[in-house]
């Protein structure tokens, strides 16, 4: 993958990101009666503008992408016409800039509810919960799970697909629970329970080491090493491998599957391979010198041939998961809301030294993540912009001044003593803000250069 397939994902996903946030505070600030001087993609220089509107509105591009604002007519930030006073932000009642500012994090969960809503609705290709055969030693083995049980109810919550398992698993490993599995083995006609402790597992933002460290991974069928299409003027079609053939042996080793085939041809590092084929029962030997290619900075030996498609192993690995429109909904509130709890309860954890601060993120992962979704599909990337809008919204509504949590925090405490804080305290929250907020850009940096290190 080229730096463009990242980058372009990540662009794209902040700029959408920024103006629902910033379009929430926008509409509900129009709304209220307070004048919007400029809409802004983006900080500090401006590098494109226009006026649109009623009240005459800049809509700007500026120079760093990070972030975006609204500015509102406010008295506190220059001189405001006496005919416009009514239209100032500072001059509003403490609901309305509650609901202002409480507006642009609210609008992140609900474009989070809508994509997910879109995707339940319409359908996606999904894993299917079926395990493999689980690692030794593991809590998976302890549990007495075996190869091929599908698992289908995690504490009474039914299971659907692969992904589905793992957001489960997650949300108990939080804390270190034991829950209990419905299981159903291969061939049985009745849904078997089993315990499984998740207590002593580390936690990652991704989830995928969690599983790994159950001691599951995805059920997959063996396939075949039956050729199914030979590409032009390749090793494979200059040395006489047709579609069709099926390959037994390499160098005199078995083949017993397509990992095997593609494993041997890997390590030949372009090597002279000697094929033994099966043709309409018929055996053959033939030699073939794999190609070379650059894949993702790393030399790759290639015999440009593709696996024969066999549906029957297709349905074994996958099921395509669709919700009505109202249950669709329904699950699109609920995983918002989940996702929600989640964030907020690894948050506290980090805080108190439960969960590790590797766990913070910044761009350059985000971007890996914004790159690797797209080029998966469009589901994929949709999911993956509505996890971190959910992560924007609930960022943004955490107590910590100079975010529009620590404003909120400000007009509650507004509307408890019946007047607004002082602003020389709201000057020192501001810097105490700013002072955290640069931590944690920090560790979010420090993480992603140990990333890019470790690789």
């Amino acid at each position: 993958m080229s730096l463009l397939d990242y980058l372009i994902p990540f662009i794209g996903a902040l700029a959408i990101l920024i103006v629902i946030h910033e379009l929430g505070h926008f509409l509900v600030a129009r709304w209220c009666g307070v004048k919007v001087l400029r809409f802004s993609l983006g900080f500090g220089k401006v590098l494109a503008s226009v006026r649109a509107g009623r009240d005459g509105t800049e809509w700007t591009i500026s120079a760093f992408p990070l972030g975006g604002y609204v500015k509102m007519l406010d008295e506190r930030e220059g001189e405001v016409a006496e005919h416009e006073l009514p239209r100032a932000f500072n001059r509003q009642p403490v609901g309305k800039r509650f609901a202002i500012v409480a507006a642009g994090p609210l609008a992140n969960l609900l474009l989070a509810v809508v994509l997910y809503w879109g995707l339940f609705s319409t359908g996606s290709e999904e894993l299917r919960p079926r395990i493999a055969a689980p690692a030794a030693a593991s809590p998976a083995m302890s549990a007495g799970l075996i190869a091929g049980d599908s698992i289908e109810l995690v504490d009474g919550d039914a299971v659907r697909s692969w992904q589905e398992l793992r957001w489960l698993l997650l949300k108990h490993a939080i804390d270190g629970e034991t829950v209990m599995l419905g299981v159903r083995s291969e061939g049985s006609q009745t849904l078997a329970e089993r315990p499984i402790s998740l207590s002593g597992l580390s936690i990652d933002e991704a989830g995928e080491d969690l599983v790994k460290q159950i001691g599951m991974a995805p059920y997959r069928p063996p396939i075949p090493a039956e050729i199914g299409r030979v590409a032009d003027d390749s090793p494979a079609a200059l040395a006489g491998i047709r579609s069709g053939d099926r390959v037994l042996a390499i160098d005199d080793r078995p083949v017993s599957d397509w990992v095997d085939l593609v494993r041997m041809v890997r390590d030949s590092e372009g090597r002279s391979l000697a094929f033994l084929l099966d043709r309409a029962g018929e055996r053959m030997l033939v030699d073939v010198v794999p190609r070379t290619e650059e894949v993702d900075g790393q030399q790759v030996a290639r015999i440009g041939v593709a696996v024969r498609d066999r549906p029957e192993l297709r349905e074994a690995m996958f099921v395509t998961v669709r919700y009505g429109a109202l249950e669709g909904l329904w699950k699109a509130v609920r995983q918002t809301w989940e996702t929600s709890v989640l964030s907020v309860s690894v948050i506290g954890k980090m805080i108190f030294g439960d969960v590790s601060w590797k766990n913070i993120s910044g761009p350059v992962t985000i971007a890996d993540y914004a790159g690797q979704s797209a080029q998966l599909g469009l589901s994929h990337y949709l999911k993956f912009l509505a996890l971190i809008s959910i992560s924007l919204g609930v960022l943004n509504l955490l107590p910590i001044p100079i975010l529009d949590g620590g404003h909120l925090l400000y007009y509650m405490i507004e509307i408890i003593k019946g007047g607004p804080i002082p602003e020389r305290i709201m000057e020192i929250g501001q810097q105490v803000g700013m002072a955290v907020l640069l931590m944690l850009m920090g560790f979010a940096f420090y993480n992603d250069i140990n990333r890019l290190i470790s690789g």
